[in-house]
């Protein structure tokens, strides 16, 4: 875990560069790919993601050691053929793997956060995964098992193949000539976010397109036809860590509810968005028609707001970067505890960026929560602090959020005049 926290650590500084690369070119074409509240819930998924890989909190069905291990027929030596072999039967897997998220239920549950911004831009790419609670893709790298290839040589690929995924999310580079053929572009990539029916479930691979054209899920993305970008069942919040959970939420309801024992044990295995009759008929879904005429999620914040939610979230960056700092000296049970409270950072601000009336009291529970444990232990969870003008600052911090999560609750008439869904 601590290379891919190295890793992580490596790879943030590059990422928001080139969003806001994009950002300011945007900017000086008049062409502007980012909404700031959409960005913001993209960049804090990000944080999520990263913290949950970091610490690999999940239950891991079979290691890829131990496929190694035991089906290794060839012993290939670290070579640059071992990392040409493992880079190939990574994408392999990653192509399987991602296939198995779109066309069943129980799996698009951990996939549906990367679709679900309404827009298409490098700070989507960001939108990864917490409810990958089971870890079976070792099982995906079965072919590199057999192969022979080295379990270090897989811990440095991953993150690399993770990465280099997340250039093509961008809508200002257009077609690329021969190099379609060969690699996913942002051209083929827009397909496969889009919601169009001549696009939906198509361009699943991850590096090389060649999968998608070998195994029947290739779509050219279309002059006539342009992508329209989310979710066939709008996720109506900003919230990274109950979009990660909606879906799942909603099969464990219509479980509960279909009176079909049946229905009850197949709904999870099921196609994507197959639900029983029963409930489909009693309680029925509103799912995007005409994609082109839909309204897309938009609380209508305030600039100031804009500039809150956007602090807030450097606050959190912040937080996450000094726990992959002191990762190893810490211990990994500070570090769950300290990721818990980032997690719960997250929640209460972009729940207030929302608008619901919970995000007040869930800031004011994190603010009073932080500022007990810095003057009762002195430290802020478990990294020393050396001068009494940190401590300061931390407590200052947090008075300021109890403050301002109050005003945008209660008191901003523009946030309570665009109020939505309520928890």
């Amino acid at each position: 875990m601590e290379t891919y926290a190295t890793a992580v650590l490596i790879a943030i500084p590059f990422f928001i560069i080139l969003i806001f690369i994009e950002i300011g070119y945007g900017y000086f074409v008049k062409k502007q790919m980012h909404k700031p509240m959409d960005t913001i819930s993209s960049l804090s998924s990000g944080l999520t993601n990263s913290i949950k890989d970091t610490l690999g909190l999940a239950v891991v069905l079979v290691s890829y050691p131990f496929l190694k291990n035991h089906l290794a027929i060839f012993d290939i030596q670290s070579t640059w053929l071992t990392y040409t072999i493992g880079f190939i039967a990574m994408d392999f897997a990653a192509y399987w793997n991602h296939r198995l998220n779109h066309k069943v239920n129980y799996f698009w549950n951990q996939h549906v956060i990367h679709h679900s911004s309404e827009e298409f831009n490098l700070a989507c790419a960001l939108r990864q995964p917490i409810s990958t609670l089971i870890g079976y893709f070792p099982l995906f790298l079965i072919p590199a098992a057999i192969a022979g290839v080295q379990p270090e040589v897989i811990n440095i690929i991953a993150p690399i193949h993770l990465f280099l995924q997340f250039w093509y999310h961008t809508r200002y580079i257009g077609k690329l000539g021969w190099i379609e053929y060969i690699l996913v572009t942002p051209s083929q990539h827009r397909v496969h976010h889009a919601i169009n029916k001549e696009y939906i479930d198509k361009n699943l691979s991850a590096i090389f397109c060649v999968w998608d054209r070998a195994f029947g899920t290739f779509q050219e993305e279309l002059e006539h036809i342009p992508p329209v970008f989310g979710v066939l069942k709008p996720v109506k919040t900003w919230n990274p860590i109950l979009i990660n959970f909606q879906h799942l939420w909603g099969l464990v309801v219509d479980a509960w509810r279909t009176k079909n024992y049946w229905d009850k044990m197949r709904i999870w295995f099921m196609p994507t968005g197959w639900r029983p009759s029963d409930v489909k008929e009693s309680h029925p879904n509103k799912i995007v028609e005409d994609v082109y005429h839909m309204t897309k999620y938009d609380t209508k914040p305030a600039t100031h707001k804009i500039f809150y939610a956007a602090f807030q979230l450097v606050a959190s960056m912040i937080m996450l970067v000094l726990m992959l700092l002191n990762y190893t000296s810490i211990g990994f049970s500070m570090a769950l505890l300290y990721a818990g409270f980032v997690f719960l950072s997250i929640f209460g601000y972009s729940s207030v960026m929302d608008n619901w009336k919970s995000g007040f009291w869930i800031e004011l529970f994190r603010s009073l929560q932080g500022i007990a444990w810095i003057t009762y232990f002195g430290n802020w969870m478990g990294i020393e602090l050396h001068h009494s003008i940190q401590i300061l600052f931390l407590i200052s911090y947090f008075l300021f959020t109890i403050m301002a999560s109050y005003y945008y609750t209660y008191m901003d008439q523009h946030s309570n005049s665009q109020l939505t869904t309520q928890i």
